[in-house]
């Protein structure tokens, strides 16, 4: 059940390590990366609130679940294939829009299986295991570029404007690897039949009958429709008119399902998510806060751990260097210490909550990540980097699996997917603003330099870490 996400996080693990050096090696300037990574968090806000609520209602004899997985795990091996390949900037963007699209299609889906198929009792462990599948899959494919150069003598060099041999391999294998995990869960997991429960009086915060708040909506609409006029009449940046958009289009979503609702409508289809997002439970709005720090922090080190390593710690800026490229694969490993740190801890993670609290854990853990990033800054040479990153994996062990189930402990079985997906949209947010605010802050206030970038990251996390001590008890 949780072997479909080992592939889904190779994916992901080969675009965090390796999507800025593609883009430096087609020629994108360091100011303009959070542009240019921007595809991720759109498709995330767009792909996965859809796709939850499509395979909640779904009723397919093939199971609610398992079409979408499917789907989206083979267009990612197709974009996996196409990506390293890209002959100009702008391909390799194109490319990563599809992959980012369509892994969450695969995504979403694939955390709900647990919830779908575990009793609430045992779903915190459920995620924990999915975290070392996903662990898994990241630290294979963080290392297998230079794997497949130390191990296997694949050129890790390449002419200016083409990616290394090394780079190009380890997508490829990525796309067999991903499309194995997948069809291996889809053809060994049976799918229990959806189950609606209603509400009960033990069980407030459940959003089943909640009243509608539509003041949230009008809130919402209003915020959008003002950034986008803002951006409009000011020039500003196209990330600006993206998370105005975004506000206005959730905002008119909320206020259309209420007004249809409240004329009789029982069927509302895709306008449904607006009015869950309405009900969401209190546990899902602290929460929110909590992911706005963390996923601010996490897109800045996705962005700016290559350019930090190589330029404080190799002294080279140039991506066509030697020393940027060793740079850029010791990243790599870091990154797979990272993962490799979260999937084995994870396992710890339910013992340790019920001894001091899920919350108190959770809150550890982020600080724990808050010290490791700071360690990207502070740390007296490169071969320190690992004892960051191993802080770093502390915290996403627990990002990667205690907020899933608070998810799933606090909404009704049958909107375990919307709900998903709606919590999606508190990682996207934070990464858009990021993109909006990380470019103009590293060209006039950090110089052009990347490091400040994640000493910014470092305080973000530690803000998490005491955002994650107001998320109410959970019930189990």
């Amino acid at each position: 059940m949780c072997f479909a996400l080992f592939g889904i996080q190779i994916v992901w693990a080969l675009q965090n390590a390796n999507t800025t050096r593609i883009f430096q090696t087609l020629g994108a300037d360091v100011a303009a990366l959070p542009a240019l990574w921007i595809a991720g968090p759109i498709t995330g806000l767009i792909v996965q609130p859809i796709v939850g609520h499509l395979s909640d209602g779904s009723r397919s004899r093939f199971g609610r679940r398992r079409p979408f997985l499917i789907a989206g795990g083979l267009l990612t091996a197709l974009a996996l294939l196409i990506m390293p390949n890209a002959a100009t900037l702008w391909a390799s963007v194109a490319a990563l829009w599809l992959l980012t699209a369509s892994n969450n299609i695969s995504m979403d889906p694939a955390r709900a299986l647990v919830a779908d198929n575990l009793p609430e009792a045992q779903r915190a462990r459920g995620y924990a295991i999915q975290v070392f599948f996903i662990g898994a899959g990241a630290v294979f494919a963080s290392s297998l570029p230079w794997m497949l150069v130390n191990w296997f003598g694949v050129s890790g060099a390449a002419e200016p404007g083409v990616l290394p041999p090394a780079v190009r391999y380890a997508f490829y294998i990525g796309s067999a690897c991903l499309l194995l995990s997948v069809f291996w869960t889809a053809a060994s997991t049976h799918e229990r039949p959806a189950v609606v429960a209603p509400a009960t009086e033990d069980e407030p915060d459940r959003p089943v009958d909640a009243p509608v708040d539509r003041a949230s909506g009008r809130l919402l609409a209003l915020a959008g429709a003002g950034l986008l006029l803002v951006a409009i009449l000011l020039r500003w940046r196209w990330e600006v008119f993206v998370l105005g958009g975004s506000a206005l289009m959730i905002g008119v979503g909320q206020l259309a399902a209420t007004w249809r609702r409240a004329r009789g409508a029982d069927a509302l289809g895709l306008l449904q998510i607006g009015e869950d997002y309405a009900r969401m439970p209190l546990a899902l709005k602290r929460l929110a806060l909590v992911q706005f720090f963390t996923w601010f922090a996490l897109f800045t080190l996705w962005i700016y751990a290559a350019p930090t390593v190589a330029s404080r710690y190799y002294g080279s800026s140039d991506p066509a260097s030697a020393a940027y490229s060793a740079a850029a694969d010791w990243v790599g490993i870091l990154f797979a210490t990272y993962n490799g740190v979260a999937a084995i801890g994870a396992l710890a993670l339910p013992a340790l909550a019920a001894r001091i609290g899920e919350r108190a854990t959770y809150a550890l853990c982020l600080l724990c990540g808050a010290a490791g990033m700071a360690g990207f800054v502070l740390a007296p040479g490169p071969e320190w980097l690992w004892i960051a990153a191993a802080g770093i994996g502390v915290a996403w062990a627990a990002i990667l699996s205690l907020p899933y189930a608070i998810i799933v402990n606090s909404v009704p079985p049958g909107k375990v997917g919307v709900y998903l997906g709606i919590h999606n949209i508190f990682l996207v947010v934070p990464q858009l603003v990021a993109a909006i605010c990380l470019g103009g802050a590293v060209q006039h206030l950090f110089g052009g330099q990347p490091a400040p970038a994640l000493a910014l990251a470092a305080l973000f996390l530690g803000a998490a870490a005491l955002a994650a001590l107001a998320i109410p008890a959970s019930r189990s």
